[in-house]
C-alpha cells in the first residue's frame, strides 16, 4: 500500500531557543495522525533543489488541532537545518510523506504516565499532552525535560499554563549546564529523574530524545529498576 504524500504552505517559522526553529504548516485536506507519530519531509539541497533526500520530524501539535506544528534543532552544514534555517518561510511549500511511528500512548494500559525526553524530543509529547489532557484523560502524567541551559528552553510557558490547568499533569526540568541561579533539577534526565517522579517504576514510560539518553534511560529501566519491557516506549532521536 503507497504512503500517502502531501503538499502544503508554511505558514511561519521562527527561532524560539538557541539553536531552536519552529515551523507550522497548513494541515492538507485528508491528512490525520495518531499523537506521537511523525513525517517524512522532502528535503531538498539549498544549492540544489532537485537533490531531495527524506528527513524524519515528529508532529508536536495534537490531531484536533488547526495546524501542523514541528520543532527543529540546528546542525551546522545539516541538510535540514539548511532548508529549514535558509528556504522555508511563509508561502514556502513543503512536502511529505506519512504518517508514520508506533510511538504512541497506551490509555488501555491504567498506570500513570512518565515521559521523559531532550530537547526536541520533547515534539510528541506534547502533541500527546495536549491530545491526552484535552480529552479528559485523568491519570497522573509528569513530564521531565533535559536540556543544557536556560537558553535552550522553548515550550516552557505553554506546558507550565497546563500543568497550572490541569492537577494531574506535572512538568519537571533538568539542566546539565545550569547558571547559579537555576531553581531546579541540575544533571541530565538520567541522573534526577528518580527525584523527579519518585515513582517511576510504578509507570508507563516512555523516552524521546539524542541516542545515548535513550540508551542509557532504557538500560536503567530494564538492568537497573526492573520495569518490564512492555511498561517502556523508547524513541530515540539522531
Amino acid at each position: 500500500m503507497a504512503i500517502p504524500r502531501f503538499t502544503t504552505v508554511c505558514l511561519s517559522n521562527r527561532v524560539i531557543a538557541r539553536d531552536i526553529y519552529e515551523f507550522r504548516l497548513q494541515k492538507p485536506e485528508g491528512f490525520s495522525f495518531k499523537a506521537g507519530q511523525f513525517v517524512l519531509f522532502d528535503v531538498p539541497l539549498v544549492e540544489n533543489p532537485l537533490d531531495i533526500q527524506t528527513r524524519a520530524f515528529s508532529i508536536a501539535s495534537a490531531p484536533l488541532e488547526q495546524d501542523l506544528l514541528f520543532v527543529a534543532k540546528m546542525k551546522e552544514g545539516g541538510r535540514a537545518s539548511r532548508w529549514i534555517a535558509e528556504v522555508i518561510q511563509e508561502g514556502t511549500p513543503v512536502t511529505f510523506q506519512g504518517p508514520f511511528g508506533a510511538f504512541v500512548l497506551h490509555p488501555e494500559n491504567a498506570k500513570d504516565y512518565a515521559m521523559i525526553c531532550t530537547s526536541t524530543g520533547i515534539a510528541p509529547f506534547r502533541s500527546q499532552l495536549v491530545e491526552s489532557l484535552g480529552t479528559g484523560d485523568c491519570r497522573r502524567m509528569d513530564l521531565l525535560l533535559g536540556v543544557r541551559s536556560q537558553e535552550d528552553l522553548f515550550w516552557v510557558e505553554e506546558l507550565q499554563k497546563l500543568s497550572q490547568q490541569y492537577e494531574s499533569f506535572s512538568l519537571h526540568i533538568a539542566l546539565s549546564g545550569a547558571d547559579a541561579d537555576w531553581k531546579g533539577h541540575r544533571g541530565r534526565v538520567q541522573a534526577v529523574t528518580h527525584a523527579a517522579i519518585p515513582d517511576i517504576v510504578a509507570r508507563q514510560i516512555y523516552v524521546c530524545g539524542n541516542p545515548s539518553m535513550t540508551l542509557e534511560m532504557k538500560k536503567l529501566c530494564v538492568e537497573q529498576w526492573g520495569i518490564d519491557r512492555k511498561e517502556l516506549h523508547v524513541e530515540g532521536y539522531i
